[in-house]
């Protein structure tokens, strides 16, 4: 409900927001320019600035002192009137004053858009909208990002999905402030609130009508400082009957010339200080830095009005479309799907074509739909995202709910398979809950829940085969998730371990591929540049013959010229087998998946390296570009170190020039060989004490690995009170894991 208050009405009014966002940002400028070269003498009253003024501008008819401290005379010689910048200190022009005729068009076009009456309503509805759409752009980010908390963090999503929830992370509140601001100044134009504007004092019926004095020696413009002034109006002259109207920031007056004496006084009411409140916090003006910095803001507008529009259509693009869905009242099997950007839907597709094609009769639906017929399945299997802090996505909302309400059926079977990133501290927590919530009521379990990281498609086939074995039939589960255009990659340099071990591992280094035909134009166009990557983000390679990209992580960043990747031969593993088979000069073509929450922290604390295997790529990237040589300690675990010692001279020249301040090595398959838990275990009191010091922990490796890490670093932390849990939930425990 939430995401539909937000995209509907964005996109009905994508157009005139963007346009409010920018004829904002430039009118924000105004205040600021008007602003450089302004300043008012300490202690000036207004009868001495009058009087300075009538020396220069013996026909001054009017004073202004504008928001930002300018200050505008407006006067008359002859038959000519004109107007001028004047210095306060002396009265003396300072430059004829003009109002730029572009901002001026500006300023109307963000008013009303040049159609007064119908304009004006349409740019309220507008601030209506952006109002609207700021306060459930916040709401929607916060329950992204899991709260106010971690609303620092890295973001997560596709590449439109990020810019535009960074956009509005910087941009949201400043907007949210223009259109509350904005939403009242429209609803003051059309009388639906007061401005108090019109509450002026009521006109003397009566002055001493006596010689005027000079506006320096006036009582009352004597008693009124510079700094509070608006307006003053000097009388008609030859008129004994006229009077000078002053209007300040706290009030309005009329003052008799003769007597200087105030005639009548009103205090502005509650609802024009509000009013005039609102307009500055709108505007600027007056406080030019808050100007610029709505200005910034409103820069946003645009910018998020195009990837809201983008995020909108990819989303409509993977909306499901399940070829075949069988009806429920004769399906046999149903699968139920939780997802907040639909890309769990086509996980979800192929579990059912699967299914299908192994002679099941199978209906696909949201999980919002669950209802009793569901339950008279065989098999039901629920497949289903977790939205930030542990919720449900959207199509999940109601079924919590919905399932209360179901008597289980003690027939049937259900299995959950969760889909969500392990960087966040509650992953696939609302699977996770589902499975619960369906045991609790007496459902019985195919299986245990399932969870996959970053929709991996190795850890969906490997659900599937464990799935299919329990079933009694085979079930091959491919799908490749939409993935970003490739670069062509050359091989340059390969480095082979462990092959007279007959389990290699070979670490790859590749540069951008030349020009693929000759000739100027094709090496014009062709792309000689490595895609932007950091180490510890992911490489998607495609084998030839393979419709699913194998994710790898780097060991390198864009900086260092070379994208380099760390792998391990795997039996029968077509991607490891086809980059294991690679010569240098040979081709791939590779695609980057930001991994930005398995980074160092910036700083200067400990950090603590933990990896095993191939998971050692990324972390010798963190050391290599630890040039500020900040304390980093590695604990890495391999088999042999006469095979397989993975980046031993690097580490070596690491440890010289003290980019790397320990390393810990374990290895397996020597005689009293150990693993790398063993070796934090034996190094338990150093890495209490770094944790103390602020330490942070990256681990890459496989699964097994990690779970056993995490065990060993529970232990060691007990005598402190803490857990690993509890550093991740502090962001200072992250995994990279496969």
């Amino acid at each position: 409900m939430l995401r539909r208050l937000h995209s509907l009405p964005g996109l009905v009014s994508a157009l005139l927001v963007a346009l409010m966002g920018l004829t904002g940002a430039v009118l924000s400028v105004d205040p600021a320019l008007e602003r450089l070269g302004t300043s008012l003498p300490a202690g000036l009253s207004v009868a001495e600035l009058a009087g300075r003024v009538a020396r220069h501008y013996p026909g001054v008819e009017q004073i202004q002192r504008t928001p930002s401290g300018a200050i505008i005379v407006y006067y008359s010689s002859g038959d000519v009137s004109g107007a001028a910048r004047v210095d306060p200190a002396s009265g003396a022009g300072l430059a004829p004053y003009a109002p730029s005729a572009f901002s001026r068009w500006v300023k109307e076009l963000h008013r009303s858009l040049f159609l007064d009456t119908a304009g004006s309503a349409a740019t309220g509805l507008t601030a209506l909208t952006m109002l609207l759409l700021s306060a459930s752009g916040i709401a929607l980010l916060l329950k992204r990002v899991g709260g106010w908390r971690r609303l620092a963090r890295p973001l997560h999503g596709s590449r439109s999905q990020r810019w535009h929830a960074a956009v509005a992370r910087l941009a949201a509140a400043g907007l949210l402030l223009s259109a509350l601001t904005g939403s009242y100044m429209s609803a003051a134009t059309f009388a639906l609130v007061t401005d108090g504007t019109r509450d002026e004092p009521d006109f003397p019926a009566t002055t001493s009508g006596g010689a005027p004095l000079p506006a320096a020696r006036l009582p009352a413009l004597l008693a009124t400082e510079l700094a509070d002034l608006r307006e003053l109006v000097f009388p008609l002259p030859g008129d004994r009957s006229a009077v000078y109207t002053l209007r300040t920031a706290r009030g309005d007056a009329y003052v008799d010339q003769s007597s200087g004496a105030l005639l009548a006084y009103r205090a502005h009411s509650g609802a024009r200080e509000a009013y005039e409140l609102v307009y500055q916090l709108h505007t600027g003006e007056g406080m030019w830095w808050l100007g610029l910095l709505l200005g910034l803001s409103a820069l946003g507008a645009p910018w998020l009005a195009a990837t809201g529009a983008t995020v909108w259509w990819q989303r409509r693009r993977a909306k499901p479309r399940i070829a075949g869905n069988t009806p429920l009242r004769t399906a046999d099997t149903v699968i139920l799907v939780g997802s907040e950007n639909n890309s769990t839907w086509g996980f979800a597709r192929a579990l059912h074509d699967a299914l299908t094609t192994a002679g099941r009769r199978v209906h696909t639906a949201p999980m919002n739909q669950l209802s009793p017929r569901h339950g008279a399945a065989r098999h039901l299997f629920l497949l289903t995202a977790t939205y930030g802090d542990g919720d449900a996505p959207a199509s999940a909302s109601q079924f919590l709910a919905r399932l209360a309400a179901i008597a289980p059926n003690p027939a049937a079977s259900f299995a959950v398979l969760g889909f969500g990133d392990r960087q966040f501290p509650k992953f696939c927590q609302f699977a996770l809950d589902v499975d619960a919530a369906l045991a609790a009521r007496g459902w019985r379990r195919l299986c245990a829940p399932a969870t996959i990281d970053r929709q991996s498609t190795q850890e969906f086939a490997r659900w599937g085969a464990a799935v299919g074995a329990l079933l009694g039939h085979p079930l091959v589960l491919e799908h490749a998730p939409a993935h970003p255009p490739t670069t062509a990659l050359q091989l340059r340099e390969r480095v082979d371990y462990g092959r007279e071990q007959q389990e290699p591992t070979v670490v790859l280094r590749f540069v951008a591929a030349p020009a693929p035909t000759p000739g100027w134009l094709n090496g014009l166009l062709a792309r000689r540049r490595l895609p932007r990557f950091e180490a510890g983000d992911l490489a998607g390679i495609i084998a030839p013959g393979s419709p699913m990209p194998r994710f790898y992580s780097l060991a390198s960043g864009s900086n260092d010229g070379v994208l380099e990747i760390c792998v391990r031969k795997q039996p029968a593993g077509l991607c490891s087998s086809y980059l294991h088979g690679l010569r240098p000069g040979d081709r791939v073509e590779a695609f980057i998946q930001p991994n930005p929450r398995f980074r160092p922290t910036s700083g200067k604390a400990p950090v603590i390296l933990i990896g095993a295997g191939t998971g050692i790529g990324p972390l010798a990237g963190f050391i290599r570009n630890n040039s500020g040589k900040h304390p980093m300690y590695l604990y890495w675990g391999g088999r042999d170190p006469d095979s397989d010692f993975l980046y031993e001279p690097e580490l070596r020249d690491y440890l010289a020039d003290r980019r790397l301040t320990q390393l810990h090595t374990a290895f397996s398959r020597i005689k009293d060989g150990v693993r790398v838990q063993n070796r934090l275990s034996e190094d338990a009191d150093n890495m209490r004490r770094l944790i103390e010091d602020g330490g942070q922990v990256l681990l890459c490796g496989s699964r097994a690995m990690a779970d056993s890490v995490r065990q060993a670093i529970d232990q060691i932390l007990a005598p402190l009170n803490l857990t690993v849990q509890a550093l991740r939930d502090d962001g200072r425990y992250r995994e990279d894991v496969f």
